[in-house]
């Protein structure tokens, strides 16, 4: 499974970090455009080399999403966040109130990415890990689920503080991998999953119900979100909504290809929402 190595520094102060982004800085600049073979989407970065990290096939709960800067609840928003900076390596992080970074200590820490490409607002899609580099920068390098294990993408779902979200640019057999340690995660109801309803039932009376209270699937929470944010039809349109989003996927387990999610959303009791598949059973197109 070759992915390019790409060694450099994590520096997160001027930026607002969650669980599931990073700000990385590449010790030779000009290997960003090296992403994708130099043909796929480019990785926007500053002359510097500072770029924004998008982690594979991980989704922790949004801290700022959309125009409004709506969030899901903040204990586990947060939680994923603190624990993805103190895995790099910072050990104590500086706020304003909006969460922009105002310092840490240290002020930055050693890492490296590997990679296939970028997405469509110009972030790195990447694994990400600490310390001394398995291989030479600039170079692709055989990505085994052993390497898989040394990155923090695989350290938050198995401490079941982000979701498995999966992507089809990622190797099958570290996909299977990341789904093996979520599930155990969820069967041990760590961390989120104690409280997830993503396929239970989330009852939505508003936004607040959003924001503050039901623990779901971000993507589901940001579909949700928007239509909320419509405020022109109830509840009960929500599937027909879905239907002319943009979301293809397959299911795994049976093999099927969908375009929407309404293949696999269903509101209830005029109120409630979930999903009829666990989300490592699903794999996205790559967006």
């Amino acid at each position: 499974m070759p992915m390019l190595l790409i060694k450099g520094i994590y520096n997160v102060t001027g930026s607002q970090p969650d669980g599931d982004t990073v700000h990385f800085t590449a010790d030779e600049p000009s290997e960003w455009s090296l992403v994708g073979g130099g043909g796929g989407r480019a990785v926007e970065h500053s002359s510097a080399g500072r770029a924004k990290l998008r982690l594979d096939a991980v989704d922790a709960l949004e801290t700022h999403y959309g125009p409004n800067r709506d969030h899901q609840p903040l204990r586990f928003a947060h939680a994923a966040r603190d624990e993805m900076l103190n895995w790099l390596g910072f050990t104590d992080v500086q706020r304003r109130p909006d969460e922009s970074v105002t310092a840490t200590t240290p002020e930055t820490v050693p890492g490296f990415v590997l990679t296939r490409g970028a997405d469509i607002h110009g972030r790195c899609i990447a694994l990400a890990g600490r310390g001394d580099p398995p291989g030479t920068s600039g170079l692709e390098i055989d990505v085994t689920v052993q390497v898989l294990r040394t990155t923090v993408n695989h350290h938050l779902l198995t401490e079941g503080l982000a979701y498995p979200t999966f992507y089809r640019s990622l190797f099958t057999t570290l996909r299977t991998e990341m789904a093996a340690v979520a599930v155990a995660a969820r069967d041990a109801r760590r961390g989120l999953w104690a409280s997830d309803v993503t396929t239970t039932g989330a009852k939505i009376t508003g936004l607040g119900s959003l924001t503050d209270e039901v623990v779901i699937l971000p993507k589901l929470f940001r579909r949700t979100m928007d239509y909320l944010r419509l405020d022109t039809m109830p509840l009960s349109c929500f599937p027909a909504f879905l239907a002319g989003g943009r979301d293809r996927f397959s299911v795994l387990s049976t093999g099927e290809r969908r375009a929407g999610l309404h293949h696999v959303v269903e509101v209830t009791n005029g109120h409630t929402v979930r999903m009829t598949r666990p989300p490592e059973d699903l794999l996205f197109e790559d967006a």
